[in-house]
């Protein structure tokens, strides 16, 4: 203690530092192997901290969850997928680090509720409503749908790459992949 009857600074830094090694540890676990697979074990493991730690930090492996998918929260939203470089740099981390918790939870609902509903609320915020946004200035009906259903496709069009059942898919370059998506949806009627 110091003088004041605080901790000592030194600790207070350790601990922000284990915190910080544990969202990064998990951020990294959570997009390749998605929340179900990763371990409180294997993230501490990750970190180089005690698992232990999770608990004492963020309550549980799901609170966690939840702190990587707000990381982004606190910056400006996104880029919408049709502005030039959104789709390509989301693909590009894909390719790198499979598809992350928040792809997943377009296609497989999580096992854990409140886990679901973070990943979702993060799936809207960071893709779905800016899509909305644009379609709502271009005056397209229903521009929520619209949203929804471009994102879909384009959830589809990353999750098959890596399946193996679309090969032409799959050896496609990112570029490529792109513009035939773009162009796909500049084919919307209004």
């Amino acid at each position: 203690m110091t003088a004041a009857g605080s901790a000592p600074t030194g600790k207070r830094r350790d601990s922000a530092r284990s915190r910080e090694l544990l969202l990064e540890a998990a951020a990294a676990l959570f997009a390749e192997r998605g929340y179900d697979r990763s371990t409180t074990r294997e993230i501490g493991e990750r970190a180089g901290v005690d698992p232990a730690l999770i608990a004492r930090y963020f309550g549980g492996k799901a609170q966690l969850y939840i702190a990587v998918l707000d990381l982004d929260r606190a910056s400006d939203r996104p880029a919408d997928l049709l502005e030039p470089g959104r789709a390509t740099a989301l693909l590009e981390v894909m390719a790198r680090r499979g598809a992350g918790p928040v792809f997943r939870a377009a296609v497989t609902p999580l096992e854990d509720p409140g886990v679901q509903a973070a990943a979702t609320a993060q799936l809207h915020w960071r893709l779905v409503d800016p899509l909305c946004e644009r379609f709502t200035r271009e005056g397209l009906d229903r521009p929520r749908l619209r949203a929804e259903l471009a994102l879909a496709a384009f959830v589809g069009v990353v999750l098959s790459r890596g399946s193996g059942a679309f090969p032409d898919l799959a050896e496609a370059g990112t570029e490529e992949i792109v513009q035939l998506v773009l162009d796909m949806f500049a084919q919307r009627p209004r």
